[in-house]
């Protein structure tokens, strides 16, 4: 019995949450087709000129507008985007730094400290307990 080794495919749409693009800003024959794990292995190593282009100037989708601004995807939403932005626009509103914006990374700040404290003080327990 001979076991035969399937090629491991995906949809465009994880495909392109993987790379960090927005999918509709892809080309059509990457949005219309499957992506196998060599394809998206290559695309990694060796990007094209439209995925270059898409990662540097956008449009870019929500977790990376919000990881670029600093705050998380819900904040996005609290700030009334919801829409994908450009890196331009992106740019804009860091320049505007509007309250919301302000507001929001005031919060990821943090959160972040926070998490920051929370892991230090489980990485303290297991010593004193020994």
């Amino acid at each position: 019995m001979t076991s035969h080794k399937t090629t491991q495919t995906m949809k465009p749409a994880t495909a392109a949450k993987k790379l960090g693009v927005y999918l509709q800003a892809t080309p059509a024959e990457f949005q219309d087709g499957v992506v196998t794990r060599n394809e998206l292995n290559a695309l990694q190593a060796d990007p094209p000129a439209w995925l270059q282009d898409l990662r540097r100037n956008g449009p870019h989708p929500r977790p990376v507008v919000a990881s670029k601004l600093g705050v998380s995807i819900a904040g996005l939403a609290r700030g009334g985007i919801t829409d994908p932005l450009t890196t331009e626009q992106i740019d804009a509103l860091k320049d505007e730094m509007p309250e919301w914006l302000r507001r929001e990374r005031a919060t990821q700040a943090e959160v972040r400290k926070e998490a920051a404290r929370i892991k230090e003080k489980q990485a303290k327990e297991p010593e004193q307990g020994a």
